[in-house]
């Protein structure tokens, strides 16, 4: 019984590690957002975003995308949040672009809009996080985009 045991931890080690090695050469996706819109008014009381994003994926083998949860931070601020089941596949080398909804964060917000009444700012620093879940055999990806945004017309006459 002591011998099968480690004939089984043996095999379980050794098809992890079989499994690691299936797609060594992983790029993580893109996710771009590329519009950003007030939706319909619902029955509800608080207002949704509607996001559109483009998701690029610089892979051989599709994603085929379960759902995904995303913030938007502004100035550490969490302003938007949301999760989304049921996203379409993304093809191997392919993208695709599809619409996600966000509810704002009250208490972020009120507290952004706080600090943009006591300090006189031109530029504001923003992060999307996105997390996908692309099912059961692999890992949750990760996404990350940071940057800031100026509220300066850059065409203005100085």
């Amino acid at each position: 019984m002591r011998h099968f045991r480690w004939v089984i931890l043996f095999i379980m080690t050794y098809t992890l590690s079989a499994c690691a090695t299936l797609s060594p050469q992983f790029e993580q996706p893109q996710v771009n957002i590329t519009s950003f819109t007030l939706a319909p008014q619902s029955t509800a009381s608080t207002p949704t975003f509607l996001v559109g994003l483009k998701v690029i994926n610089p892979n051989r083998s599709a994603l085929p995308l379960k759902g995904m949860s995303y913030s938007v931070e502004v100035d550490g601020y969490r302003i938007l949040s949301g999760a989304e089941p049921d996203l379409p596949r993304v093809a191997g080398y392919g993208t695709e672009e599809f619409t996600i909804r966000a509810v704002p964060d009250l208490i972020g917000g009120a507290k952004l809009i706080s600090q943009l009444m006591s300090n006189n700012k031109d530029s504001f620093d923003y992060r999307f996080k996105a997390r996908l879940d692309v099912g059961s055999l692999l890992p949750f990806i990760d996404i990350e985009e940071a940057g800031t945004f100026s509220l300066k017309n850059p065409s203005s006459p100085r």
